[in-house]
């Protein structure tokens, strides 16, 4: 058992030359090697603590991937504070919970933007007393007491004892808290989740026993780190395996970034995969009839046989000749040009992925597998085994992990990489936190008779029909609206329909799959709004929506949950707007509050409805939308009895 500031010194004593991170900064790769970080982190610390930051206290660190950001949070580490990472994209108000909440004084952001957050909330949070900003552009003529740059920490720390940095490390203890992480907050404020060194490199040593994870892995870290799911693989696995973290010039630069590091080791959400597949598809319309013959050729193949293939089952000798042609002339170059060549090992977590989706990408060759887990657990909790990953799986209990469901159904954990509480809210760690060590997670799902767990939804959102031809049959939210997502022509989706007695949904378009399907048939459209209230959008999501029903029909558990009436919102739903949380999921109660009144023009049976909605831009500034929104029937269809998912 040891610390995260141990495991650095550790890495930079037996591998001092060795690569730890990488940053891309006017075009070009610039190293950083364990030495040096180690370097780097004891100057912060020496800094910090000549700042005046003591054990116990709290450092929020803001921003995108940089690696002097990733150094704060080890320099506050080693001194026995704790770094808080919150959402670098979150508008200033939603800084001011957290800062409070955990009694911040000191901070380290990346650039002006962050800067210019923080310093709107003095009045708000007037124990703020310290900001230290790592990018000086357009910082230059700012006059503030509480403003310095990063370098000038440095150049502080500079001056301190290397002794006295050895004797803050060597203090620290595994059962000290490592780091607090504010989650999303779908139904009110966030809660602050404390974790501790021993359950953070406990998880993280688990994923590298079950995946083989060595130092010479390659990882892009582009999400964001106040994420856990970012932060288990680009902090905590970083340290613990001692491979090299990559980070991109900026998020425009990602996918360029991506090609040219060929990371090992890979992480994304869903959308991450169907934002790469629909720009593929998307890229191979505009090509010749003959690339799209053999493109096509080739993927009928692959869906047949690269999944067999991946999973070590057998396949006849003409359709690995067949497939090892197809791999030279599409699946390799697709996976270089998506920049997945060197992919040992990729991970998607966080939402149901498509089974589509899921099946592409394992077609051609990528080793792309699903997780369970959450910031309360630590990530790991189940993963898939490489020759046993499943579209509709979330894979099998990993090292140190027990699970167990209660008679609703609900899936409970236990593990060494529980949460120690949530800070603040003794109620709220009753709840979850049992006395005998079981964590409850909120989802409702099951385990197969091989081993593996399936999520059906989140627990508190499964409800029931009332009255109508499905009365009384279950009604499973999420579970809907995944399959809505899965088709690539649709973003996001809300359904409703617990306690009443038909299903009914809310759209939102993916604009540029649907705007490149449009200019195709040479339909015109102003902009979003436009493009969401055309006839023709509305027959291509009412095809969508009744092979959603078709499916669901299938499922005797489930065919009340197919879906009676629709409509296409005139905007997206965004986090700035309050609709979702930073890691984009859906604030049902918000989206009910907001848009009551298309809720029940669904159900009073109205053809259309008015609205006018207030949308926040990026810079806080608010305008107001409005159109008619048009709604329409769907078909639903008996459903199949003595079937059931």
């Amino acid at each position: 058992m040891t610390t995260f500031p141990k495991l650095l010194l550790d890495h930079a004593a037996r591998r001092p030359d060795a690569p730890a991170l990488r940053e891309k900064a006017f075009g070009v790769w610039q190293t950083l090697s364990w030495v040096q970080l180690a370097t780097l982190v004891q100057e912060l610390a020496l800094g910090l603590a000549a700042a005046g930051l003591k054990r116990g206290e709290h450092l929020v660190v803001i921003g995108e991937n940089r690696p002097r950001l990733y150094a704060s949070m080890l320099a506050a580490q080693a001194l026995g504070a704790v770094p808080v990472p919150l959402y670098q994209d979150a508008a200033a108000g939603e800084f001011v919970f957290p800062i409070n909440n955990a009694e911040i004084a000191f901070a380290v952001v990346e650039d002006q933007e962050q800067v210019d957050k923080l310093l709107e909330l003095r009045e708000q949070c007037p124990q703020l007393t310290r900001i230290w900003f790592d990018d000086p552009r357009g910082l230059r003529h700012y006059v503030e007491p509480v403003l310095a740059s990063l370098d000038a920490l440095i150049e502080q720390g500079r001056a301190g004892s290397g002794e006295v940095f050895a004797a803050k490390v060597a203090a620290g203890q595994p059962g000290d808290v490592a780091a607090l992480f504010f989650t999303s907050g779908t139904t009110g404020n966030p809660k602050g989740v404390i974790h501790t060194h021993a359950s953070l490199i406990d998880r993280a040593q688990a994923g590298q026993r079950f995946d083989k994870l060595t130092e010479r892995e390659e990882v892009l870290a582009y999400l964001p780190p106040a994420w856990i799911g970012q932060n288990i693989f680009s902090f905590a696995q970083w340290l613990a395996c001692g491979y090299v973290v990559n980070c991109p010039e900026s998020a425009s630069t990602v996918s360029i970034d991506l090609k040219e590091i060929g990371p090992t080791y890979y992480f994304a959400p869903p959308r991450v995969f169907e934002g790469l597949l629909t720009t593929v598809m998307i890229r191979m319309e505009d090509a010749s009839a003959i690339k799209r013959w053999l493109f096509d050729r080739c993927m009928t193949l692959a869906r047949r046989v690269g999944p067999r293939l991946m999973d070590r089952q057998p396949v006849g000798a003409l359709d690995r000749l067949a497939y090892a042609l197809g791999d030279v002339l599409i699946y390799g170059p697709l996976r270089n040009t998506l920049g997945f060549s060197r992919v040992r090992v990729a991970y998607t977590a966080g939402e149901a992925i498509g089974p589509d989706l899921f099946s592409f990408y394992r077609a051609i060759g990528i080793n792309l597998k699903q997780l369970y887990g959450s910031t309360e657990t630590a990530v790991f909790v189940c993963l898939q085994p490489d020759h046993e990953a499943r579209a509709d799986t979330v894979g099998v209990p990993i090292d140190g992990v027990e699970i167990k469901l209660t008679d609703s159904g609900e899936v409970l954990v236990r593990s060494a990489g529980l949460l120690k509480g949530y800070y603040k809210n003794e109620a709220a760690t009753l709840e979850v936190l049992g006395a005998d060590g079981w964590y409850r997670t909120g989802d409702a799902g099951f385990l197969t008779p091989g081993g593996h767990l399936k999520i059906i939804d989140r627990a508190k959102d499964v409800g029931r029909l009332m009255g109508g031809l499905f009365d009384g049959a279950m009604f499973a939210p999420k579970y809907v609206e995944n399959k809505l997502k899965f088709f690539p022509h649709i973003k996001e989706a809300v359904c409703f329909g617990d306690g009443r007695e038909k299903v009914c949904a809310f759209i939102n378009i993916d604009f540029e799959a649907v705007g490149n399907w449009a200019e195709r048939r040479n339909l015109p459209y102003a902009g979003y709004t436009d493009l969401a209230q055309r006839a023709e959008v509305y027959q291509l999501m009412l095809e969508c929506v009744e092979k959603v029903n078709a499916d669901l029909a299938q499922d005797e558990l489930l065919a009340g949950s197919q879906i009676s009436r629709f409509l296409v919102l005139h905007k997206e739903l965004d986090a700035d707007d309050g609709e979702l949380t930073r890691t984009r999921k859906v604030r049902r109660g918000a989206v009910q509050e907001k848009y009551s009144v298309l809720i029940d023009a669904l159900y009073d049976g109205k053809v259309s409805q008015y609205i006018e909605t207030q949308v926040t831009f990026e810079d806080g500034r608010t305008s107001m939308i409005s159109a008619d929104l048009r709604i329409m029937d769907a078909r639903t269809f008996p459903a199949v009895k003595g079937q059931a998912a």
